[in-house]
């Protein structure tokens, strides 16, 4: 159902815009014909790479045609957000009638303020900002702890191997004593992952790492996206639980897998006498770790949108779409993502890590 309403909205917006930009656009009838034709071909290229055809395609332009497929999706909202606003402003008299119809003015604000948001966003996307986190907790714990948490790498052929090499720079920077991802360190295709051997460059990360699956690691094959974790040094932990020093770690399987075990089961793997992080990808449920007396859980998924106004969809999905919470005497942190799938633009969100502090109470 999901799947349809993200596909048959796209198609309604785009006839839409289509018919908006036929009318608004001051040029004759065969540029107007391209400036249409080059949107539906945008958007159509996104099935390219939906249904990994693009990883028949070579290097260079499997990557051209995944941004350009994906960033469509996102200057369609834009555009249909605002036509949808100048035809709001018509019904109540705010906007000329001659502003919508062959207006060299209307059309230039409308592509200057387009460039200059996506610029902005892409810019945005690059500045990983780092969120500190204190916890504490009144379990044994030797010595305090420095935790690196990160999820929804999404590496692919749009966040390549030069990109997550700055990654795991800023992540040893921190001189963490372990490494947590929760779940979509692989995007879509597995094949950009091993023609770059990114495994090489997750291998130099300077504490052990521990991750649970994602649902793109679903998409992307979950046999191969395993193999590509184990290869990259990355300890899996699918619906299981290890004892790491003070801490006891629990990784669940992602929910697409619809017979992975309930939280109040993992526990019962789990030494729950020491400070408990359980890493679950899609934060649906949380009343389940706070049940189970979790300490601390940490996931992603939902890239807080992405892109607002999608965020605010978000914000009424999920009980935590982003950033820290608490139920009882558990705590959470949804993270945006230190990635991103498709477009990458942050545009009233952010891509982050996270820094976490873990300390006796005073």
């Amino acid at each position: 159902m999901w799947m349809i309403i993200f596909m048959l909205l796209p198609v309604l917006g785009i006839c839409y815009i289509g018919w908006h930009v036929w009318n608004i656009v001051p040029l004759s009838a065969l540029w107007r014909t391209i400036i249409i034709g080059a949107l539906v071909a945008s958007f159509l290229m996104l099935f390219l790479n939906i249904g990994r055809y693009i990883d028949r395609l070579p290097m260079w332009m499997a990557r051209w045609s995944y941004d350009v497929g994906s960033s469509s999706l996102f200057v369609l909202l834009y555009l249909a957000l605002i036509f949808i606003v100048l035809d709001l402003g018509r019904l109540v008299h705010l906007v000329p009638r001659q502003w919508m119809y062959q207006n060299y003015y209307a059309t230039s604000a409308i592509a200057i303020g387009l460039f200059f948001v996506f610029l902005f966003g892409n810019i945005k996307y690059y500045q990983k900002v780092r969120v500190p986190l204190a916890l504490t907790t009144s379990k044994p714990l030797a010595k305090p702890l420095k935790l690196v948490m990160a999820s929804d790498l999404h590496l692919g052929y749009h966040n390549p191997r030069k990109e997550l090499k700055r990654w795991v720079d800023m992540i040893n920077e921190e001189h963490p004593d372990l490494v947590l991802i929760a779940g979509d360190v692989i995007d879509m295709s597995i094949r950009p992952l091993m023609e770059e051997n990114m495994a090489e460059e997750l291998r130099r990360i300077e504490a052990p790492v521990y991750a649970c699956l994602g649902n793109h690691e679903y998409y992307s094959s979950e046999p191969a996206a395993q193999r590509f974790i184990k290869e990259a040094g990355i300890n899996l932990l699918r619906d299981s639980a290890v004892v790491v020093g003070d801490l006891c770690i629990i990784g669940r399987d992602d929910r697409t897998n619809q017979h992975r075990a309930e939280v109040s089961q993992l526990v019962q793997k789990a030494d729950m006498s020491r400070f408990t992080i359980l890493l679950d990808h899609q934060p649906y449920h949380l009343e389940m770790a706070e049940q189970a007396g979790i300490d601390f859980q940490f996931s992603g998924h939902t890239h807080y949108g992405q892109v607002w106004p999608i965020s605010w969809i978000t914000n009424a999905v999920y009980e935590c779409a982003f950033g820290e919470y608490q139920k009882g005497n558990t705590r959470y942190y949804v993270s945006s993502g230190l990635g991103i799938w498709g477009g990458k633009y942050r545009i009233g969100t952010r891509s982050e890590y996270v820094v976490v502090t873990l300390d006796k109470e005073k």
